[in-house]
């Protein structure tokens, strides 16, 4: 039996189907509950929308249900605000897809143990959606990939439907869709990439641009439609494929500069100049320059991977992309850089690194957030451990790590910090530069301080224990 929704759906125009776009009548529907696809759910339904998120763990669902959270930055106050108004809820049940007017996916893309793309969270989610698919629904893709998966991954798996919604270019003026022609178009699909930033004060989601690219003209107006009710300024280029390459851009943007100041890390640590006054000194340039810091390695979804999806990418088009392979590799080392610095200062004090006990002060990937995804933390401490090394971690954000897709150290809990603790590690890793840390405290009690982001730079006294790395 159909469904009210359903039928409405069937008996509509087309003209109309892409009109509720435009609306707070549409229901969105959200696929992947993490640190892009909550904030997203709670951003349309605080705005009005009748959201509904979707995850496949129990223990997510069963929190948001009951007006929990378990994203550090997402108040729980906010999600029972948005329960008690009716506008959002979660489930697993994947059947309500049926019921959505906009469907948006917000699921990993990893990396495989090759380093190649690995496309199984979207391909799965795509058959999901595909078994549920209904006439002139929406289906965006905003996980981070390389250019034409929407084209040649999503839409396949949806046109199993038996619905059809062909790629055909369009063009744009202003931003603006030009072609709007309906014709043979039973769905619709874009790609918008997220720009989730977790821990950014200065950018709220709704604050961020909000790029779009469509398969086809009205699968572009649509997408533009649906989110320029909710963020402050939409962007459409002219296709799917240039939406996900403008992702990529930013990201190894980021990457490559990242990359550019590691490497001169390592010249300068050989030529005795302090990197980090070199920066600053350049920063003053008021035009030509951009900061970039080093660090021990990259970290988070987006960074340490995008890069490798386009050069697996190029690789179809027989284009070496040598440029963006070395950032990565530069970048990919800096946490055996960091080991070996241990071991060197180690080393100057007639002690070696087997058995020795380290303590890494910071598995987050970056500071004051609730997020190891690809954290340097991690790698560390499992290059400290091949070495011999007794590592111990802590973390205001992780009491306990757990497993995960490279690791599993869930025995491993953090420790309590201090005075007489710190003093009996041989070495202290600052490896997150988290807020809470008092650096003055760690430097006067621990016996041997690795800083590899300069988190110590306004500690004035014990600087002999300081090696900056």
């Amino acid at each position: 039996m159909e469904t009210k929704n359903e039928m409405s759906v069937a008996t509509e125009s087309p003209t109309a189907r892409l009109a509720r776009f435009g609306t707070k009548n549409a229901q969105v529907g959200v696929i992947g509950l993490g640190y892009v696809g909550l904030p997203l759910a709670l951003l349309y339904s605080q705005k009005g929308f009748r959201t509904t998120g979707f995850d496949t763990d129990p223990a997510k669902v069963e929190k948001l249900e009951s007006g929990q959270t378990y994203i550090r930055h997402i108040p729980a106050s906010n999600i029972a605000a948005e329960k008690k108004e009716n506008r959002f809820r979660a489930t697993t049940n994947f059947e309500d897809l049926r019921q959505m007017d906009a469907i948006i996916i917000c699921v990993p893309t990893p990396l495989d143990d090759h380093r190649e793309p690995d496309l199984s969270y979207i391909r799965d989610t795509a058959e999901t959606i595909q078994e549920r698919l209904q006439p002139g629904q929406l289906v965006v893709l905003e996980s981070t990939t390389y250019p034409g998966t929407t084209e040649e991954l999503v839409v396949p798996i949806l046109e199993r439907s038996g619905l059809r919604s062909p790629i055909r270019p369009y063009s744009t003026d202003g931003h603006e869709v030009r072609d709007t022609d309906l014709e043979a178009i039973d769905f619709l699909v874009a790609f918008s990439p997220e720009r989730e930033d977790p821990g950014n004060r200065l950018f709220q989601t709704h604050q961020i641009p909000k790029v779009i690219g469509g398969v086809n003209g009205p699968s572009a107006r649509a997408a533009k439609a649906l989110y320029s009710q909710v963020f402050e300024r939409t962007i459409v280029v002219s296709s799917s494929r240039a939406a996900e390459m403008t992702k990529l851009l930013e990201n190894i943007y980021r990457c490559v500069n990242i990359a550019l100041v590691n490497e001169l890390k390592l010249l300068c640590l050989r030529m005795g100049i302090d990197i980090w006054e070199v920066i600053e000194a350049a920063k003053t340039k008021p035009f030509g320059f951009t900061p970039f810091y080093p660090g021990p390695g990259l970290g988070g979804h987006c960074i340490p991977i995008d890069p490798f999806y386009l050069t697996w990418k190029a690789h179809e088009y027989e284009l070496p992309t040598r440029f963006i392979e070395l950032a990565g590799e530069i970048n990919s080392a800096m946490p055996d850089h960091v080991v070996s610095s241990v071991i060197e200062a180690l080393n100057q004090r007639k002690q070696c690194l087997k058995d020795s006990p380290i303590l890494i002060l910071g598995v987050a990937y970056k500071k004051d957030i609730d997020d190891l995804r690809e954290s340097p933390s991690l790698r560390i401490i499992k290059l400290l451990q091949a070495q011999g090394a007794k590592v111990d971690y802590h973390d205001p954000y992780f009491p306990q790590l757990h497993k995960m897709r490279h690791y599993d150290f869930q025995h491993m809990k953090s420790i309590e910090i201090s005075a007489d603790k710190l003093g009996q590690y041989a070495a202290v890793i600052v490896a997150t530069d988290h807020s809470s840390y008092d650096y003055d405290f760690i430097v006067r009690h621990a016996r041997l301080v690795i800083d590899t982001r300069n988190a110590t730079r306004s500690v004035k006294e014990h600087r002999d224990k300081i090696v900056l790395c």
